[in-house]
């Protein structure tokens, strides 16, 4: 009885850490390039509160400054093009996780994970988009993964900050019930609220 019992307290220990990890880790395929860029993960709890469901971003951090020369890069409209789709960060697709379904303006997105990209507009209102297909590398946006969109949502162009960031920046805060998301880099600052699906 004894042995069943260190047996059974075993596999809950086990479970209970593969379940930690797969929390901390973006559900993304195999590495297949060396990463050029850090990597962060934000969270919030989706319109504060303790029992507030919880929602993750992982994505990558690129300096303005280039890794191989020093050299400041502009940013919109050069690194980032104007009217292409954007992976939103660096390396491997930047992932949103969520444990309820959520609300971003007219889109809904149920509970599980997502890519995130933006489509930067000089003239107009830039897009997040929310994709279903994950673990993607690099930039190219494919027809088949435009098939995939859960769908894209208006960003807000706030005033622009008065120092330059060097490092893209995404953050989430709460207010009121609702979620913002910001993306900030160089002196850009786009934002997108959220809310949880009643």
């Amino acid at each position: 009885m004894k042995r069943f019992t260190t047996i059974a307290l075993l596999a809950v220990i086990l479970c209970g850490t593969a379940t930690l990890l797969a929390q901390q880790t973006p559900p993304s395929s195999t590495l297949t390039q060396p990463r050029a860029s850090p990597h962060d993960a934000i969270n919030v709890r989706a319109g504060g509160g303790r029992g507030a469901p919880l929602v993750t971003i992982y994505y990558g951090r690129p300096n303005a400054k280039s890794p191989t020369n020093g050299e400041v890069r502009k940013i919109w409209g050069v690194l980032v093009p104007w009217g292409q789709v954007w992976r939103l960060g660096a390396d491997e697709a930047t992932t949103l996780i969520t444990q309820k379904d959520l609300q971003f303006g007219d889109v809904a997105v149920p509970a599980g994970a997502y890519t995130l990209c933006m489509l930067p507009v000089e003239d107009g209102p830039s897009k997040l988009i929310i994709n279903k297909a994950i673990g993607q590398w690099g930039i190219p946006y494919t027809p088949a993964l435009q098939q995939q969109e859960l769908g894209r949502v208006d960003l807000t162009k706030e005033p622009d900050v008065d120092k330059s960031v060097d490092q893209l920046t995404l953050s989430m805060s709460n207010a009121n019930g609702e979620t913002t998301l910001k993306i900030t880099w160089e002196k850009s600052v786009y934002s997108v609220k959220f809310k949880v699906k009643q």
